[in-house]
């Protein structure tokens, strides 16, 4: 998958076949969107695209209200590294700024999609806006198709038990402590990137346990508990248990207790999947007592 911080650079995608989006969480409906992208492409002979923004919108557009605290499902190296898996092309990052809010959805079909990239087909989803005071919608693409030769597709919602998927919905599971309802409206584990730091080790005695310290601002953290995860490392895998402590106003620091502790895993970048929470985390308040409570129920679990 390529990755390009500007239109112009992103010129040299050959035929594209396009949408835009923030994608936070890449669930269950942007990868709707992305299949469909992926088979348009392939009847086209092009390549899949997903123009994506950040800062988000909202930071940029509202920080006294929306925008204000915003916590969002993804990181941005979270949402790149799910892309990819996804199976995408190319991703087109751009930063958001006011005077990018003000270019108008004609102005953003013409003179960037059809213009600079020479997108042939324009997909998006279901109920989706875009340009100055979101104007733009699959409405006003139908009608501009013929003028500036494109194709246009809208992609209808997605639902999960007759729930419809939104990251809305997941942000709220997610803080309710409600990982695996998250997970289904994801379409995958909920996952945590970082870098392992091997713990004091007074916290260690009664459990081998590292931190995982988390340093996006806006990355959304799961409620406060007791998590069975599986964790990946380059060529390392193991299943384990994070502890994550009660930290309202401030970053918190996972505590990770992993079943396979290799010496060399402090100081690699680790990718947490997120399974169920633990029973186990109504029992501790610190640390290493809920990893020590959580290592019964952990045994039975399988995953």
């Amino acid at each position: 998958m390529r990755i390009f911080r500007s239109f112009q650079e992103a010129s040299v995608i050959n035929r594209p076949v396009v949408t835009t989006g923030t994608f936070d969480g890449v669930h269950i409906g942007h990868r709707t969107i992305i299949k469909r992208l992926k088979k348009l492409a392939s009847e086209h002979g092009g390549e899949s695209v997903l123009i994506t923004f950040h800062p988000h919108p909202r930071v940029v557009l509202y920080p006294e209200t929306a925008g204000k605290g915003l916590k969002l499902i993804c990181s941005q190296e979270e949402k790149i590294e799910l892309l990819r898996k996804a199976g995408l092309d190319n991703v087109i990052v751009i930063e958001f700024t006011r005077d990018f809010s003000r270019i108008t959805s004609e102005e953003f079909v013409r003179d960037i999609l059809c213009g600079i990239l020479g997108a042939k087909v324009i997909v998006v989803g279901h109920n989706h806006h875009f340009g100055f005071n979101q104007e733009g919608d699959y409405r006003t693409l139908w009608e501009w198709r013929e003028k500036y030769g494109f194709e246009a597709e809208e992609i209808p919602m997605q639902e999960v038990q007759n729930e419809t998927v939104s990251s809305t919905r997941i942000r709220q599971a997610l803080t309710e402590g409600y990982i695996q309802r998250a997970n289904a409206y994801l379409d995958h584990f909920y996952l945590v990137i970082g870098t392992a730091v091997k713990d004091d080790p007074g916290l260690a005695q009664q459990v081998p346990m590292l931190r995982i310290p988390v340093t996006d601002m806006t990355k959304l953290v799961p409620a406060p508990g007791l998590y069975a995860v599986s964790c990946a490392a380059e060529t390392y895998f193991s299943r384990g248990m994070v502890y994550i402590p009660d930290s309202t106003g401030s970053l918190p620091d996972l505590f990770l207790h992993l079943e396979n502790y290799e010496s060399d895993i402090p100081g690699k970048r680790m990718t947490l999947f997120f399974h169920k929470r633990l029973d186990a985390s109504r029992l501790a308040s610190d640390p290493a007592k809920a990893l020590v409570a959580g290592a019964a129920e952990m045994e039975e679990l399988i995953f």
